[in-house]
Order: C-alpha cells, then structure tokens, then sequence
C-alpha cells in the first residue's frame, strides 16, 4: 500500500438510479457514525436494458470515482450492479488496487439468509427484467441453500411507477396484481418473497394488498445494513479504513435539481447533491 492506501476514507453508495437510497437509509440509520459518499449515475439510468458489458464498463467507472474520492469500501446498492459487474470487479480489477479496497453488493446479505427464513424452501423473487434475466438470486440461493427452489417474476412496470411516484395510487394496482400473481401462479408453496430491486422497499405496502398475509416480503436494506454491520465487525482492517465523522455527501451525475426532488422520496428527508460530469 502506498501512503494514500492508508488514510481512512468515507464508505462508498453506488446506484445506477435512485433506488440504492433506500438502502444507504437503513444503512445510515444503523451506522450513523460513519462517513459517506452516495454516487448516483442517474444520467445513464437505467442499466437494467444495457447489456453485461456495458453495466461492468459503467459499474467500474464509478467505483473507480469513489475509489478516487478515499472511499476504500464501496457498497453496489443496485441489483443490476451486483448481478451483472460485481463478480467481475471482484475478481479482476480489486487485485489491481490491492488489499485495502473492496466491493459489495445487495444480493448475497439476502440470499444467505432466505433459507432460514423460508419454512416451505420456496422463494419467489421480484426483480427487473435484467436481475431476473442474470440468475443471481437462483445462483446465490443455490449456492447456500440448495434445497429451496427459487422462482422468478421481472417486475418491468414497478420502476417507471416509482420514479414517476406513481406507486402508490390506484393505477398500480393492475400492474403489481399482476406480476404478484404471475408469480405465485408457478408455485402454491411459496411462503417468502425477496424483493430483488431497491425501488421496490416503496411499494411495500401496495404490494401487501395482493399477497396473502402467511407469506414474507424481505426488503433488502435493513438486511443489508445489518450484514455490514457484520463486516465491519469481523474485519478490523477494513473498518479502519473507514472514516467516521458522520458526514453524508451526494452526487449525481444527472442534474442537482431533478436528483434532489426525486431523492427524497428514496431516502426519506431532504438530500442536497453535487454534480459530477463523468
């Protein structure tokens, strides 16, 4: 490590769009203590259509950005991230920067524990055509608890309802009815449902409406901040890397105005941002 290696830094939020806020809030209320940088590439939103080279080249671009920033920690709060660039970040470009620096995403905090939560071993995910499409949850879940079965419903409709802060009047209804009862159409025993995409945590209560009340809705945050909770626990070294003067700061790099309006709908209180042009 170079000097610069070893000076703590502020933990890194990526998001592809506006969703990871829901995460970095329940992060934020867990570990307030703790600097942080949430990057928003809000200007090439949404990543979900473009193809696996294009979210990797994008992905790394900005952690790059945050890497640049001090952040040594940088959590992908994006299932299309984290589905589709994450593996790769991991296994050839962190080898460059070396031991002090790391990347995380949301889908694995999650799968790791769906099979304790699941009494019946049937999962439904609901998720963007594109984390649909990738298989990680299949391949996570899998991987940890081979003996659930995984089933998949992509939700396309949810995200343009939420950004468009539609989600919760009555124009919804159709469209979450409808991919609710798409899913467990493929399987009766389905008692656990992962809501595989960081938009989805402010539809909850719509989607409650049309899934019967023995079956779990998980949302990814407060998992996700307590797994990271978790980390920082078990490694010291990393956590030492972290800076913690509770400060917040925020970029995007589409325009201030429209990502602050927006922002607060995700993150639950007034977001001031910076602009950065990639």
């Amino acid at each position: 490590m170079t000097n610069n290696d070893t000076i703590p830094g502020p933990i890194g939020i990526f998001d592809s769009g506006y969703g990871g806020l829901s995460v970095f809030r329940e992060i934020a209320a867990r570990l307030p203590q703790y600097d942080y940088i949430y990057f928003g590439d809000n200007a090439r939103t949404p990543y979900g259509i473009r193809s696996f080279d294009t979210i990797y080249k994008y992905t790394l671009e900005c952690v790059r950005h945050l890497f640049d920033m001090g952040c040594h920690l940088v959590i992908l709060a994006c299932n299309t991230a984290s589905a589709k660039a994450l593996r790769t970040i991991q296994q050839h470009d962190l080898p460059v920067y070396g031991p002090g620096y790391r990347v995380l995403g949301v889908i694995r905090p999650t799968t790791e524990l769906v099979g304790r939560i699941s009494h019946s071993k049937h999962v439904g995910i609901m998720a963007t055509s594109g984390t649909v499409q990738s298989n990680s949850y299949v391949v996570e879940i899998n991987r940890f608890f081979p003996g659930v079965q995984v089933f998949q419903q992509a939700c396309p409709m949810w995200v343009p309802l939420v950004e468009n802060n539609e989600h919760d009047g009555p124009g919804a209804d159709y469209f979450v009815q409808k991919y609710v009862q798409a899913l467990l159409q493929q399987s009766p025993d389905i008692d656990t449902i992962i809501l595989g995409c960081t938009h989805y945590p402010l539809m909850l209560q719509k989607i409650r409406t049309f899934v019967p009340p023995h079956i779990q809705l998980i949302a990814q945050g407060t998992i996700v901040a307590e797994r990271l909770e978790d980390y920082l626990l078990r490694h010291s070294e990393i956590d030492a890397l972290c800076s913690k003067g509770g400060e917040y700061i925020f970029y995007t790099t589409e325009s201030t105005e429209t990502f602050d309006q927006k922002a607060r709908y995700f993150y639950g209180g007034e977001v001031r941002s910076r602009h950065f042009e990639l």
